[in-house]
């Protein structure tokens, strides 16, 4: 099932956590934070401005993006998590 969000939505796949630091140590799943990078599912139809017209996305599907802890909304969709969130939580595109 695709996602589809609204406006200026983005559904985001987390990436996978780290297992080694760059240290070398091994962390166990207690230890591992939510990666804070993902990869763009879908993206909605951009942001209305005050005049009716629509703004595109800077983003497009499949790039791979920085976001901050808190962003999103977590939502599970066929045994996925998913993050929607709105296209100004993003704070980078990595190449």
């Amino acid at each position: 099932m695709k996602v589809v969000p609204l406006g200026d939505k983005v559904v985001v796949k987390r990436l996978e956590a780290e297992e080694v630091t760059i240290g070398g140590i091994v962390l166990p799943d207690t230890a591992k934070e939510k990666p804070r990078q993902g990869r763009v599912l879908s993206v909605g139809d951009g942001r209305l401005t005050a005049d009716g017209t629509r703004v595109e996305h800077q983003v497009s599907e499949g790039d791979r993006v920085l976001f901050g802890s808190y962003a999103g909304a977590e939502v599970v969709v066929d045994d996925e998590e998913l993050l929607i969130m709105s296209e100004d939580d993003i704070l980078a595109v990595m190449p």
